[in-house]
This record gives C-alpha cells, sequence and structure tokens, in this order.
C-alpha cells in the first residue's frame, strides 16, 4: 500500500498499475527463464495499459458547461450564487466525478457526480456559494473530470471549460447625511447661476434642506415661521459632482506595504496598500452616497484622464461620467479591479504597470486637470481622495477648489499629523481638507467635513424670532 501511495494517481489506476507490474515480472521472468511465451505475455501485460493511457487522452469525453452567477457581481462579504448547468455533447461515459477549480481564497473546490441523480434532459445542474473579503476579479472554474478507459486501467483528469470571472466589488459604507454639498443642494436639485429678474411673487420660500447655502436664508420668513427658511427664486437642474481619486503608486507607496502580484494575465493580486483599500471604500460610499441624491457624477484621476482607465474590470474604461442607478454600478464594477499605477522598484529593479503610465509622464493636477474642472465649473462640489503629497503638488491643486460650489479633500497617509503643511495649503486655495490614515473610521471622517453652519444659522433665527416677540 506504500508503495502504491508513491506512484501518480492520474496516470493509471491501481488495476493498469498492477498489470504494468505483471508485465516487468513476466518479462524478466523470460529473460531468466528463455520463455517466448512468458516474453509475449509481458509485451501484452505492458502495451495494454499504455494504449489505454494514449486511448483516454486522445478520445477525450465532450461536455458543455454553462456558469452563472447571481449577482453578476458581488459586493465584497456578501454571498454569490454559482449555478452550473453540465450536458454530455460526445459520446456517452459511466458517472464522472467533476470539480470546480477555485481561487484558494475560497477555500475547498466543489466536488459533484456526474450525471447528478435529478437530471433531466442530459443536463445535470448544481449550485453552490461563494464569499470574498477582499475585491478583485477572481476566475471561477474551470471545471475538471478524471476520466477512466473502458477497462479500467488508466486515468485522465482535463478541463471541461474556460471557467468565468467572478467581479467583487467594494461594499459601501453609510454616509451620515451632511451639508457637503454645499450651494448645489442635495435634495435631486441644484441651483443655476442662471437667474431671472425676480419679483416679489418670484420670491418663494421653503423649509431648509441639507445642502442650501446660508446666502439663500430668508430671515424674514424664518423669524414669522419659527424655523429656518430659504428662497426659491433659482431655475433647477440634475446636480453634479466631480470625484478626483488619485491612483499613483508614488502617493501609497510608503508604510503599508503594497502588494505585488504575478506579472501573467490570470494574476488577480491587485497591486494595492491599505492606505489605497481606504480610498476605494471612500470612492465607492460617496459615490452611493451621493447617488441617493440624485447626483451625476465624474470620476478623474490626478493628472485630469478617465479615472478607470487602468482598470481591467471597467465596462467602459474611457467613461469618466455616470448617473442613475446604472452608472453606480458601472462605478462599482470600475472600481473592483483599480490598483496603483505608475513607475515603482521592487527588490532594486525599476519595473512599469501594464497601463503604462509612470510617474513623471503626466504631471499630476497640472493644466489638463484645471481644463476639465473648468469645462464644469460651478456645477457642483469636488471631491479629493488623496494620497501621499509634497507640498509643491498640493500648493498645484489648491486653485482647482475655485471650480467647484464646494471643494473637499481627503488626504490618506499613514501620519496624518506630518501631512499639516499639506492641508493647510489646500486649505489656503478654498479646499476643506482633512488628513486621515486607513483606521480612520469613513463615516466620521465624512462627517468632520460639517463645520456646523446648521446649528449656528438655526441658533440666529431663533434669536431673530426671539426679538420678534418681545413686546416693546
Amino acid at each position: 500500500m506504500a508503495l502504491m501511495d508513491l506512484l501518480p494517481k492520474h496516470l493509471f489506476t491501481t488495476r493498469g498499475w498492477g498489470l504494468l507490474a505483471s508485465g516487468v515480472g513476466s518479462l524478466l521472468l523470460a529473460q531468466i527463464m528463455g520463455r517466448r511465451d512468458l516474453l509475449a505475455l509481458g509485451i501484452l501485460l505492458i502495451v495494454l495499459p499504455l494504449v489505454s493511457l494514449a486511448g483516454v487522452r486522445v478520445l477525450k469525453p465532450r461536455f458543455q458547461v454553462f456558469r452563472e452567477f447571481n449577482p453578476s457581481s458581488v459586493e465584497t462579504s456578501s454571498t454569490a450564487t454559482v449555478r452550473l448547468a453540465v450536458a454530455r455533447t460526445g459520446a456517452a461515459t459511466g458517472p464522472v466525478i467533476m470539480e470546480e477549480q477555485l481561487p484558494p481564497r475560497f477555500g475547498e473546490p466543489p466536488a459533484f457526480r456526474f450525471p447528478a441523480r435529478a437530471a433531466s434532459g442530459g443536463t445535470s445542474r448544481y449550485e453552490y456559494h461563494l464569499r470574498s473579503g477582499k475585491r478583485g476579479q477572481f476566475r471561477i472554474g474551470p471545471v475538471t473530470a478524471e476520466f477512466c478507459d473502458p477497462f479500467g486501467l488508466s486515468l485522465h483528469r482535463h478541463a471541461i471549460d474556460d471557467g468565468d470571472i467572478l467581479t467583487v466589488t467594494p461594499a459601501a459604507v453609510e454616509l451620515p447625511a451632511t451639508g457637503l454639498a454645499g450651494a448645489r443642494g442635495n435634495d435631486g436639485v441644484t441651483a443655476t447661476r442662471i437667474r431671472a429678474n425676480p419679483s416679489d411673487d418670484d420670491v418663494m420660500t421653503r423649509e431648509y434642506r441639507h445642502g442650501d447655502p446660508m446666502r439663500r436664508v430668508h430671515w424674514a420668513a424664518t423669524a414669522r415661521h419659527g424655523e429656518l427658511m430659504v428662497r426659491q427664486e433659482e431655475s433647477v437642474t440634475t446636480p453634479e459632482a466631480t470625484i478626483i481619486l488619485d491612483q499613483r503608486y508614488s502617493a501609497f507607496v510608503s508604510g503599508s506595504g503594497a502588494t505585488f502580484g504575478p506579472a501573467h494575465e490570470d494574476a488577480f493580486e491587485l497591486v494595492s496598500s491599505d492606505n489605497f483599500e481606504w480610498v476605494v471604500t471612500a470612492a465607492m460610499s460617496i459615490s452611493a452616497h451621493l447617488a441617493d441624491r440624485n447626483y451625476s457624477l465624474r470620476f478623474l484621476d490626478a493628472a485630469g484622464n478617465p479615472a478607470f482607465r487602468s482598470s481591467h474590470s471597467a465596462p467602459d474604461p474611457e467613461t469618466e461620467e455616470f448617473s442613475g442607478l446604472g452608472g453606480l454600478q458601472s462605478i462599482g464594477e470600475s472600481l473592483a479591479a483599480i490598483q496603483l499605477t505608475g513607475a515603482r522598484h521592487v527588490h532594486g529593479e525599476h519595473r512599469k504597470e501594464a497601463s503604462g503610465v509612470v510617474d513623471g509622464a503626466e504631471a499630476p493636477f497640472d493644466d489638463h486637470l484645471m481644463d476639465k474642472l473648468a469645462a464644469h465649473r460651478l456645477r457642483g462640489p469636488i471631491l479629493a481622495l488623496l494620497g501621499n503629497m509634497p507640498l509643491a503638488e498640493a500648493r498645484a491643486l489648491a486653485p482647482a477648489a475655485g471650480y467647484g460650489a464646494n471643494a473637499f479633500a481627503l488626504v490618506v497617509t499613514d501620519h496624518p499629523r506630518h501631512a499639516q503643511p499639506i492641508i493647510d495649503a489646500l486649505k489656503l486655495g478654498g479646499w476643506r481638507a482633512v488628513a486621515v490614515n486607513s483606521r480612520t473610521d469613513l463615516p466620521a471622517a465624512w462627517a468632520g467635513f460639517d463645520q456646523g453652519e446648521i446649528l449656528a444659522a438655526a441658533a440666529a433665527a431663533m434669536d431673530v424670532r426671539r426679538g420678534a416677540a418681545v413686546p416693546r
């Protein structure tokens, strides 16, 4: 038994190895005893398993495999249901044990027997579940099966399909409602800069909503109603938001080490870091938060190019504008396999990402980005998700705040206190900027932008009301 365990398990069955051993023994006896009949028997016993082995490899049974994921793309830590349908298209064979090959992160590959007991119409159906705690794209499959020849002498395992790609998108974190939308509102409408000549009839008021600018507060109506009221004399359009997604390797290389995957096309390890994963989660969460408020979204990288140009999972890498539920789904799929781009050094060797973008080839925060922002000037807030940067880059980005109704920046670094000069430079240009690290609670960082103007305004309105109520 110990000897059998040392032999290859996917060439011959126990019976096949037995015949080969008997054939070798017969040849030895034929040599010793000089018997021709033993020589012929030995050759037959050796040739028969070898012919069976060749036959099972040449005459492969044929199958068709249909694989379906539900949902088609799944969020991290959520469960995807995989449905398999296997049908035989070639000559009939006996029962076969099949396995669905999986990346190691998903655990043991599921095994099943073909044909299934409840098979109907020649097609066997199977179902199992997968869950991944990490975003990315993963090849599920192929289905492999081990076939045996009719004599039960030889074995051959081969794949009967090519597998399919499962896309795991980052899960959005629920963010608190704040006044971050600023002058553009967060209720599904936005005030444009084009106004009519308002008459007394044009000036209508409504209750204050999160995101309404303080310049639209109607103080007389506030004092009369006892709650904060705003004017409605401006026309409304769909609100917009621009998100600048920094994905340069140089901005996220320090501290939490990056993960380097192999270079071949089936590699699913992304070039990333803890800080960049925080940025990806923030991008997904902010997108979902604004999409719920009917915002259309535009994603740009640090150079002003479409942010998802280098993402292998992006449905349309050149798209930079997204709207509605379909747009939010596209953002999630694009973020699934986004990774750090640009030049990097590994063990002293200079390497370049597959995207072909090298640090310095396209200067970050230059005129190209400014022109893109100017094309949508003051149509909505600008949000920048940034990594480490030198002070010169912060100063180059600072004027971009003037192109948005409001400008917010999250600088993700291992040492937020050391980023204070960067924060000061951005604030000097008009940004509301906060430095965080990968352990910072995202909802807390988001709420940190809200500076309490609403509470102060409400208190002022109550003071006006109390003053009007005092009898003279």
